[in-house]
Parts: C-alpha cells; structure tokens; sequence
C-alpha cells in the first residue's frame, strides 16, 4: 500500500492538514491498518486463527474481519451479549464484519470479564489474540512506518493528533516522533483510564499530551455538539467518523492554537449505523 496523501481543510476559521489514512482501504484503514500493519506483513501460514473482543461498534473488530479475510485466518471476536436490533441491522461495522466471515460469540456479562482473561490460557502456537481496539505491542511497528512517512513529508507542522481508545496509537506515535508533540484526548472512559491503558503498553513520553474533554462522554452516545462539528467537518471537504473524530477537534479548537496534522483514523464505515441513532435521538 502507498503512502496516505495530506490534505487541508478549514474549520471555523482554523485551518488544519489531515493524513488521509482513510483513503489506504474502505475497511482496513486509519489507525486500524496501522495497529495491524506487522500482521499484515505475517506471513499466511504463521496463524490459521485470531481472537479479538470488545464491542459491536467497533473499527477494530472491521478491520480484523478485513484483514482475516484477506488473509485467509479464521476469525473469532467475543463481546458481551448483543441486542436483536443490532443483529438483525443491514448497516454498519457489526453486519460488514459478518460478511467477511467474522464468528461472534457472546459471553454473558456476569462471565465476560474472567473469560476474557482467559483467553491466553489455551491458545496455541497457530492463533494470534489482538486485545481490545488493537491495543497491542505489535501496533509499534505500523506506528513507526507512520512516523517516517509524516518525517519524510518534511513539513513545517511540528504537532499532530490522534484520538484514543485505549491510547496506543498515540502513545507509540508519541515514541517514535519524539521532535513532535502529539495531542490526543480519551474517547473511550476518562484521561486516568486512558493513562492505565497506555502504561500497560510502555511509558508515556513527555511529548505526548492528554487534551481532557470539557464533560464526560460516553462512548458511542450520540452528542449533538458531535454532530456540529461532524456536519462541519464534511462542509470542509473530508467525511470523518463520528465516535472519536468531533471529540478529537472539539479538543483542539478550545485548547490547541497551532497548526495541527491531524491523523485520519478511518471508521468512516460505521457512521450508517450511527447517524441512525443520531436521526433518532434528534429527530434529524
């Protein structure tokens, strides 16, 4: 795959270059195919299976379900049980992910927990098992090939962005731009547990700045201030998911005031299922 492209945009008056990660692959783009970027680069003979588990919105799961399919790996991902609704939706991360052959099972959520930490326990040698949102060691290496493409672009922006889930793609961005600031800010619980997520990966460098969000957000609610900026980013020329996106530039226009590479983190995919529960809740 080639370098992603950078592009410029404006945004109330702001302007802001953007790293079109979007554009690598419809489903395995952004962050995503960064985080994944060793595994793709696995041999197809090394596993036969991989594991993964969190929840159905997810951008991760996509891209593991992507990713698996082209490599020809069974894929199994774990979630708390799922509401008929959402199985029975023709939109959205969830039913894209079955179509590439995706095995969901569902753990009862009094279980969920002991059973996730358990997955370990009886894997073998042919099954990768890939936590939550990505959050592994292995993502370092898609980070670093990240690094020297924004490095070989030689621009005179010295701070980039990226919104977190479980931080790590921040936080392996961070180490290998350590000449850059990167802002980030939790989109997934608050900064304290965006911290613990992070620690678990490696140390936090200094140039890694946490953005704390104006209130608590909960991930994946719909927000109508989300929506602004979502409908306003769109008016600038670049479609933007809606889970990390809006709270990613939120933070920036109220507390960043220098030019921003902003890291597009794809997911665009499963924006169908989210402005449905948008039209909902605000009857738009």
């Amino acid at each position: 795959m080639q370098n992603s492209s950078i592009s410029k945009i404006t945004l109330e008056g702001r302007e802001f270059l953007v790293k079109r990660d979007d554009l690598i692959d419809p489903f395995l783009a952004g962050n995503k195919y960064r985080k994944l970027y060793a595994l793709l680069q696995t041999p197809d003979n090394k596993y036969s299976k991989i594991i993964s588990y969190g929840g159905t919105q997810s951008n991760a799961m996509l891209a593991i379900a992507a990713m698996c399919h082209k490599k020809k790996w069974k894929f199994v991902y774990y979630t708390k049980p799922v509401s008929k609704s959402q199985k029975e939706q023709k939109r959205g991360n969830y039913f894209y992910s079955l179509n590439f052959g995706m095995e969901h099972i569902e753990i009862e959520e009094e279980l969920y927990r002991d059973f996730i930490a358990s997955l370990r326990v009886n894997s073998d040698e042919k099954t990768f098992i890939i936590d939550q949102g990505g959050a592994n060691t292995s993502a370092k290496e898609g980070l670093g090939v990240l690094a020297e493409e924004i490095r070989a672009e030689m621009l005179d922006v010295k701070s980039v962005a990226t919104p977190s889930g479980t931080g790590t793609t921040a936080l392996f961005l961070a180490l290998a731009l350590p000449e850059f600031k990167v802002y980030t800010t939790p989109c997934i619980g608050n900064t304290t547990y965006l911290k613990e997520q992070m620690s678990a990966l490696g140390d936090i460098p200094s140039n890694l700045i946490i953005l704390e969000p104006k209130k608590k957000y909960h991930f994946a609610k719909p927000y109508r201030e989300f929506y602004t900026i979502y409908k306003k980013l769109q008016e600038a020329g670049i479609k933007f998911d809606l889970l990390y996106a809006p709270a990613m530039f939120e933070a920036l226009l109220n507390q960043v005031d220098e030019e921003v590479l902003y890291i597009h983190s794809g997911g665009v995919s499963g924006n169908e299922s989210m402005l449905k529960r948008y039209e909902q809740k605000f009857s738009l």
